[in-house]
């Protein structure tokens, strides 16, 4: 709660002085987003802030604060470390496939957690009223309570609980820890100042185990849920 306290008056803080802002090389909106798939969902708010670049001033690059909501019912966490699903942790990382033998599964009956990460935005004005974009998480931290678990080792089940990882970081792939959002998307300006998102979520959420429950090729704790969804959304645009 203290959390979303101080998400919200940052946003406030950021919204007052929006408001005196008419420099049209920069732009400041907030974003609300909901996406909904298979036996899981998500919420998410916004605040971003643009500078808009080149000549027609069309591309756009941003930075901002995001806050996520996920929730869900009987998922499967897969073993997240990129060491042990693809056997190295360099860039490479992104173009290998994994290690099938290596990965074991978490049960989550009820996942539900929290993040709230700085963003990168990325967008191109096509039309007055059309914008395409794309947006990443790239560091924060997330919360949210104990769940009870089952760690899945091919016919083995073993009860466990595990706690959401409580650092975000992009680091490529499965490299990354915790968890993060991304939206590829594109908005249609239907007012001066409001416009809807209709896009495509791919969200990483991860689970800590309260101990090491797979043992082999190594030992490891963290297990991770990746989700894509149908996202839709509403922004504002401050003058």
């Amino acid at each position: 709660m203290k959390l979303i306290t101080v998400l919200i008056i940052a946003v406030f803080i950021s919204t007052a002085s929006a408001a005196q802002t008419k420099d049209k090389k920069h732009s400041q909106l907030l974003d609300v987003t909901g996406s909904l798939g298979s036996g899981l969902g998500s919420v998410s708010g916004s605040y971003i802030y643009n500078w808009h670049l080149g000549k027609k001033q069309k591309f756009s690059i941003g930075a901002g604060a995001r806050f996520t909501s996920f929730f869900g019912s009987n998922q499967y966490y897969i073993s997240a470390p990129a060491k042990i699903t693809s056997g190295s942790t360099g860039p490479g990382v992104l173009f290998q496939e994994n290690i099938t033998a290596n990965i074991d599964s978490l049960l989550v009956a009820s996942p539900s957690m929290n993040a709230l990460n700085l963003s990168i935005n990325l967008g191109y004005q096509i039309t007055p009223k059309i914008a395409a974009g794309f947006n990443i998480d790239a560091v924060g931290f997330s919360f949210g309570g104990e769940q009870t678990a089952k760690y899945v080792n091919g016919t083995t089940l073993t009860n466990t609980t595990a706690k959401p990882t409580g650092f975000n970081a992009l680091l490529i792939s499965d490299n990354d820890l915790g968890t993060l959002n991304s939206e590829i998307f594109a908005t249609y300006k239907f007012r001066k100042q409001w416009a809807v998102k209709l896009g495509y979520q791919f969200l990483f959420t991860e689970y800590t185990t309260a101990t090491n429950v797979q043992v082999l090729p190594e030992p490891n704790d963290r297990f991770r849920l990746k989700s894509g969804a149908l996202a839709i959304g509403i922004q504002y645009q401050f003058k």
